[in-house]
C-alpha cells in the first residue's frame, strides 16, 4: 500500500473545500476543526524491510508540516531500536486549512457576503451555507440579487415586465441570467400566496412570481383565397398573440399544423382551410383557442419517433387531431430520401391510434434500418397535392 504523502493530505483538505464545508464553517456552521486527516503509514514489517524509505517518508511529512500538527508514536524495534513515527495528522484551525489551499481571500469574500446577507435578507443565510461555492461565483452580482429579492418581497406579484424593475444597477439581462438562482432565493423569502407553483423552471419564472411574460404568438396562413383577414391582395401570413388568436371566428373547416417553416410557407391553396406553423414541442399557444375543437385538425410532422411524440403531445390539447402524411405509404414512397434520427425517443405514447403506434414501434425498433426517419420537407410536392385532393 502507498503511504500518505503531503499531496494526499492536501487533497483531503481540497475535498472539504469542494464540498463547501470550509466555507460553511466561515458562515458560522459547526466547526470542522481540529480535524484528523486520514494517514496511511508503514506497518511493522515495512519498518524493518524498508527503513530507509520510511525515514524519507517521515522527513517528507515533517518538512511539509507547516499547517499540520503531527502526532507521534514511539516504536521500539528489536533491530532498529526506538523510533518516532507519525501516528496521526491534524489540522487545528480553519485558517490553516484555508492557507494550505490558498483560499483565504476567497473565504474573506464569502464572509463579506454572509454579513451583507445577514444585514439585508437573513432568511437567505441557510442558502449561503448550503451553496457557498455557488455564492462565491455570484459574488459580483450578489448585492443586486439581494436588492431584487427585497424589492419583490415589498411588491409581491407586481404585474409588470422585468424591464420595469426600477433598482440601481438592475437590468433585464441581469434578472434573466440569474433566474434559476433567483427562484431558489425567492422561494425562501416570499409568502406562499405570492408564488404560483404551477409554473416552474426558467421558462416559468415570470408567471411564478407575478411578472408579465412575453405573450405567446401563433403564426398562420389562410389557404383559401376567398377568406381574407387583411384588406390586401398579399399572402395572408399573419402572426397574432395567443389571446387574439383564441378570439378569432374563422370561416374555415380544416386546419393544418406543420412543423417546417418552408412547408408552412409553400403549403398549397386548399378551399375552406388554413395552416398553422407549429414549430416543434409546445402547444400552449393553441390551448385557449376553443374554436379549434370545432374544426378538422391535421398534423403534419416528420416520420420519426419525435414526430409521433409531438403528435401525441398535441392530442393532449386537441384529442381529435388526425395525422397527415405520417403513414407507412408515405414513408415507403420516399425510401431514397430517408435520413437518420440522431436521438430517437423511446417512451410509451398513449394517444396514438393503432396504425400510428405500429409505425412508431417499427421506427424505434429499427425495423427498416438504424434510426430511420423521413423529414417532412423531403416529401414530394406533387405527392402532397395528391393527398390533399383525397381529403
Amino acid at each position: 500500500m502507498r503511504w500518505t504523502t503531503s499531496a494526499d493530505l492536501k487533497t483531503q483538505v481540497q475535498k472539504l473545500w469542494d464540498r463547501g464545508l470550509l466555507l460553511a464553517s466561515v458562515a458560522g456552521e459547526e466547526s470542522l476543526f481540529p480535524r484528523r486527516l486520514t494517514l496511511k503509514g508503514p506497518d511493522s514489517r515495512e519498518l524493518s524491510e524498508r527503513f530507509p524509505e520510511v525515514r524519507d517518508w517521515i522527513a517528507q511529512l515533517s518538512s511539509a508540516a507547516g499547517p499540520y500538527r503531527i502526532e507521534w508514536r514511539s516504536v521500539n524495534h528489536r533491530v532498529l531500536g526506538n523510533n518516532e513515527i507519525p501516528a496521526a495528522i491534524w489540522i487545528d484551525q480553519l485558517s490553516d486549512a484555508l492557507g494550505l489551499l490558498g483560499k483565504r481571500r476567497a473565504a474573506d469574500q464569502f464572509a463579506a457576503l454572509v454579513e451583507l446577507t445577514r444585514d439585508k435578507q437573513p432568511e437567505l443565510l441557510p442558502w449561503l451555507t448550503r451553496r457557498p461555492l455557488r455564492a462565491l461565483e455570484l459574488a459580483e452580482d450578489w448585492p443586486r440579487l439581494l436588492d431584487i429579492v427585497g424589492w419583490l418581497a415589498k411588491h409581491p406579484r407586481p404585474a409588470i415586465y422585468l424591464r420595469q424593475i426600477d433598482l440601481p444597477g438592475v437590468h433585464t439581462k441581469l434578472v434573466e441570467r440569474h433566474r434559476s438562482v433567483l427562484a431558489e432565493l425567492l422561494d425562501l423569502v416570499l409568502p406562499e400566496d405570492s408564488i404560483d407553483r404551477n409554473h416552474t423552471g426558467v421558462g416559468g419564472f415570470c408567471r411564478r412570481y407575478g411578472f408579465l411574460d412575453k405573450p405567446s404568438r401563433v403564426r398562420f396562413r389562410m389557404l383559401d383565397s376567398n377568406v381574407r383577414l387583411l384588406p390586401v391582395e398579399a399572402d395572408q401570413d399573419i402572426t397574432l398573440t395567443q389571446a387574439a388568436f383564441a378570439s378569432l371566428v374563422l370561416p374555415v373547416s380544416k386546419v393544418f399544423i406543420t412543423e417546417n417553416e418552408i412547408n408552412f410557407l409553400a403549403f398549397p391553396a386548399v378551399p375552406d382551410a388554413m395552416v398553422i406553423f407549429g414549430a416543434g414541442y409546445g402547444f400552449d399557444s393553441l390551448a385557449a383557442a376553443s374554436w379549434l375543437h370545432e374544426k378538422e385538425i391535421y398534423y403534419w410532422g416528420d416520420i420519426d419517433t419525435h414526430g409521433f411524440t409531438i403528435l401525441n403531445q398535441l392530442r393532449g390539447f386537441l384529442p381529435h387531431v388526425v395525422s397527415f402524411l405520417m403513414d407507412l405509404q408515405t414513408l415507403h414512397a420516399h425510401r431514397t430520401l430517408w435520413g437518420v434520427e440522431t436521438q430517437p425517443e423511446t417512451g410509451t405514447l398513449t394517444r396514438l391510434n393503432s396504425e400510428e403506434s405500429a409505425l412508431f414501434d417499427q421506427l424505434r425498433q429499427n425495423h427498416w434500418g438504424e434510426r430511420v426517419r423521413l423529414e417532412q420537407e423531403r416529401i414530394g410536392f406533387n405527392f402532397l397535392r395528391d393527398v390533399l385532393q383525397g381529403l
